[in-house]
């Protein structure tokens, strides 16, 4: 019986047999057979919940660092877009028409110069601050800013049927909401002002830089081309290339500036300064 019992045996009966005793043992070592295959499915369940749940934390755990990453430099409408699976991966590379626009703060160099870090981290914070309140509410996308200078284009990652009107639309009110901060810098001495460059046409857009530290940038003529408008836009200027012109010319009222020698470019170049929408 030792033996029997050390070897895990659970039931037994005795002679002569008992049939009611016998069927009924039975029956109970079915019921318990039972349960136990019961128990063994849940737990194997069980583990492939928690295989499945430790799966989908590390995705969503995943999505939220592209998501923070995205955030750097698309509107966070447009981030969650690209994570859903809305729009293509921006950061692989690729080629698009955009319009991009180039700004920053005229007198910027002299003010720097001559006044302290406190006021100079001040003014940059006011003027980061309205720009990008603007950039996010027109959709466009920052693909850096360093001190003054910002750049920013339209029509990728997510194409848009408008992207010169956007950008003319979104720095006209630029220029127009920074009207109240430079009073506010005049008044303290600080001789600043605004001007930015547009153009229009193709780029090479996707992640540059290396593991642990990307950016995302664009680049090509394009990219050059509103950055020397940018520069030789006087305070107030939004100096456009002639196909953003030929682009907005419904939308807004301009001027010629004239054929403009560019560093970079051997030809002269036509530009144009924006000076308000039309009344429709």
């Amino acid at each position: 019986m030792l033996a029997w019992l050390e070897a895990g045996g659970v039931e037994y009966v005795t002679k002569p047999v008992d049939q009611v005793a016998l069927v009924g043992r039975v029956k109970s070592m079915l019921r318990i057979k039972a349960l136990q295959d019961t128990v063994q499915a849940q737990a194997l369940q069980l583990k492939e919940s928690n295989r499945t749940l430790e799966s989908r934390v590390t995705e969503q755990v995943s999505e939220l660092e592209r998501l923070g990453r995205l955030k750097r430099f698309f509107s966070p409408q447009l981030a969650e877009l690209i994570v859903s699976g809305g729009a293509d991966d921006p950061l692989k590379s690729h080629r698009r028409e955009v319009t991009v626009v180039f700004l920053d703060l005229r007198g910027f160099t002299a003010f720097a110069e001559t006044n302290e870090p406190e006021e100079i981290m001040g003014v940059l914070r006011d003027y980061h601050a309205e720009m990008g309140r603007m950039i996010l509410a027109h959709e466009g996308t920052l693909e850096r800013f360093a001190g003054d200078g910002m750049m920013v284009f339209f029509n990728d990652p997510v194409p848009v049927p408008d992207p010169a009107a956007r950008a003319v639309r979104m720095v006209l009110e630029m220029r127009e909401g920074l009207g109240d901060l430079t009073a506010k810098w005049r008044k303290r001495g600080f001789d600043l002002g605004f001007g930015a460059g547009i153009a229009q046409g193709f780029a090479t857009i996707g992640a540059v830089g290396f593991e642990g530290r990307w950016d995302y940038g664009a680049i090509g003529t394009v990219t050059n081309l509103a950055a020397r408008l940018c520069s030789e836009a006087k305070p107030g200027q939004i100096l456009i290339s002639q196909k953003v012109c030929g682009e907005v010319e419904d939308l807004a009222e301009f001027e010629l500036v004239g054929e403009l020698q560019l560093k970079g470019f051997l030809k002269p170049v036509p530009a144009f300064n924006v000076l308000q929408l039309k009344r429709q």
